[in-house]
């Protein structure tokens, strides 16, 4: 069986062989099968065959931030959660144990998913376009979205999920042999796998390789500001726009993810958002209507912001994908409310998916799907008119 699928067949051949891996000084994995994302969908994996992990201790270090507290309890202070775990617990991710009062994390370097993907799949369309991404994971999440396209890895603790061992500079260097810009932490929530993101990250940047992070934004102040200098772009999963939908179909809360956009924004990093659109659940108008103009006030209009349909998936399979006239209207409430990029995902070859001039209009960039036809976007301006388009282009 192939180590990574090959993905997107039509326009892009992107392919790490077991060959390539072992030349990339990742021999020191000891290989217990490997879940990798599919390019055909995102449910879809393919699994080498499973050997017996003999020693997990090389996936644990100790986490870098909780409290401890009586009794050898601690309190983590990661995530919004703030779990308080008595010793031998685990914490709501499922991916961090308290250890006689030292909380660890049980997934670093412990990677489930790996894969080379465009960059548009993340999607990130005002970031070096056109380019790829080393994408990957460990199991595990701190919140539980009743629609998870990855479920079977988000949700799972890490001994339920088969991994291989990927130190940060074995993935950083099989990003450089292989020509690939950027290191993506993606599939499942990178918030949980912090500490082998942020040594990633570093190891890549010292061998010229980007990073960016792929999120759901439910993570605290101080951690978040001593990551943002070691990543190049953040994109954040803005769920909905409600304290329902957040606690009904997430299990988490809206406000620390309006307060990380509002921190990005300080920052200064370049992100984008992402708002899966679920039918008669996060779709009414008045939401849309409220959602955009908070985005306006609060982060901008320059901000891309991607509507993307959602599929039937995990424990929301009753309901259909969403309907394409629901995605345009909230693409038009978007940018009638003043939002410069706004975007359609999942619906390829939808006029939704290019990037335009929001002064004068001419076409910026022509996708289709994945795949960029024409990038006319010159030293970070429209050719025409000379604006500046916001974003990392190079």
């Amino acid at each position: 069986m192939e180590f990574i699928d090959q993905i997107n067949k039509k326009k892009h051949s992107y392919r790490i062989t077991r060959r390539d891996l072992l030349k990339m000084s990742i021999t020191s994995a000891c290989a217990t099968g490997l879940f990798l994302m599919s390019g055909k969908d995102n449910n879809s994996f393919a699994q080498t065959e499973p050997t017996k992990i003999e020693d997990d201790s090389k996936y644990i270090i100790e986490a870098r931030y909780y409290e401890k507290l009586p009794e050898s309890r601690i309190k983590c202070v990661l995530c919004p959660r703030e779990c308080k775990v008595a010793d031998m617990e685990r914490g709501g991710c499922g991916v961090r144990e308290n250890h006689q009062g030292i909380y660890r994390t049980l997934v670093y370097s412990r990677v489930c998913s790996l894969n080379i993907d465009p960059i548009e799949k993340k999607p990130l369309f005002h970031y070096m376009p056109g380019t790829t991404a080393l994408s990957l994971a460990t199991a595990g999440c701190n919140i539980e979205c009743k629609f998870c396209q990855n479920w079977e890895i988000s949700q799972f603790r890490p001994e339920e999920v088969r991994s291989t061992y990927y130190p940060p500079e074995a993935i950083a260097k099989a990003a450089k042999e292989k020509n690939v810009p950027t290191i993506a932490y993606t599939y499942s929530e990178p918030v949980i796998f912090y500490e082998y993101m942020f040594d990633t990250a570093k190891a890549g940047h010292k061998v010229g390789i980007k990073s960016v992070m792929i999120s759901n934004g439910y993570i605290q102040e101080k951690p978040l500001r001593e990551l943002c200098p070691h990543l190049d772009a953040v994109k954040i999963d803005f769920k909905g726009y409600t304290e329902k939908f957040y606690k009904e179909y997430c299990g988490g809360e809206l406000k620390p993810v309006l307060n990380t956009l509002k921190l990005l924004k300080e920052i200064g990093i370049w992100f984008e958002l992402v708002d899966l659109i679920v039918p008669t659940l996060n779709d009414s108008e008045k939401e849309i209507e409220e959602m955009t103009k908070w985005i306006i006030d609060n982060l901008g209009p320059d901000v891309p912001l991607h509507f993307t349909r959602f599929h039937p998936a995990y424990k929301i399979k009753n309901l259909p994908s969403t309907p394409l006239k629901t995605i345009e209207r909230c693409y038009d409430i978007a940018t009638k409310n003043g939002l410069h990029y706004v975007y359609i995902g999942n619906i390829p070859g939808h006029k939704g998916e290019k990037t335009f001039c929001p002064k004068c209009k001419t076409l910026l960039i022509d996708r289709i799907g994945f795949y960029i036809k024409s990038n006319n976007i010159k030293s970070s301006k429209c050719p025409s008119c000379q604006t500046k388009i916001p974003g990392k282009w190079s």
